[in-house]
């Protein structure tokens, strides 16, 4: 299972989940500490910003960050939980979790793992751009943005609800 957090909430969920691996999507990388019981490979690390087009000054997700992912996602054992965190919780951690449930599940449909994230999280509003990414990498054709765009925007918040998100 995966759970998503903000990074405020990161070391507690890591914590109480007993989770064995981590993935911090934040373009301030320095700011995730990887708590010490984490091995430093079973730690993925994406620094990028919460943003679907290019912006000066800002780190534009890319072909790269998500394929990293998908690799790492792969790689996970899912003997223990996964805690997937951004800066809120909000938007770049939903899409990653989004991916990994979608690449984890490839007969799942993408519409049901939308709504299970929504269902767990009312502020959950995944990163467009990530979720672009994944869909045309993982050849979706386009069902994980139509489903993304679907669920349209979550509750406002400054820090997303933590969530769980089973990956059945």
């Amino acid at each position: 299972m995966i759970h998503v957090c903000s990074l405020a909430r990161m070391p507690a969920t890591v914590t109480e989940t007993g989770a064995s691996h981590i993935i911090t999507l934040l373009r301030l990388t320095d700011r995730a500490k990887r708590p010490v019981h984490i091995a430093e490979q079973n730690h993925l690390i994406l620094g990028l910003d919460d943003i679907a087009e290019a912006m000066d000054g800002q780190t534009l997700p890319a072909d790269e960050h998500v394929e990293r992912l998908l690799a790492f996602a792969n790689q996970w054992d899912r003997k223990a939980p996964m805690v997937v965190h951004c800066f809120a919780g909000i938007s770049r951690s939903t899409a990653a979790a989004f991916t990994i449930a979608c690449l984890r599940n490839p007969q799942r449909d993408e519409l049901q793992i939308a709504r299970a994230i929504r269902d767990a999280s009312p502020t959950a509003m995944p990163n467009t751009r990530i979720v672009a990414i994944a869909d045309r990498l993982l050849k979706r054709d386009g069902r994980m943005v139509r489903a993304v765009e679907a669920l349209g925007r979550g509750q406002e918040a400054m820090e997303g609800h933590p969530f769980r998100l089973d990956l059945l």
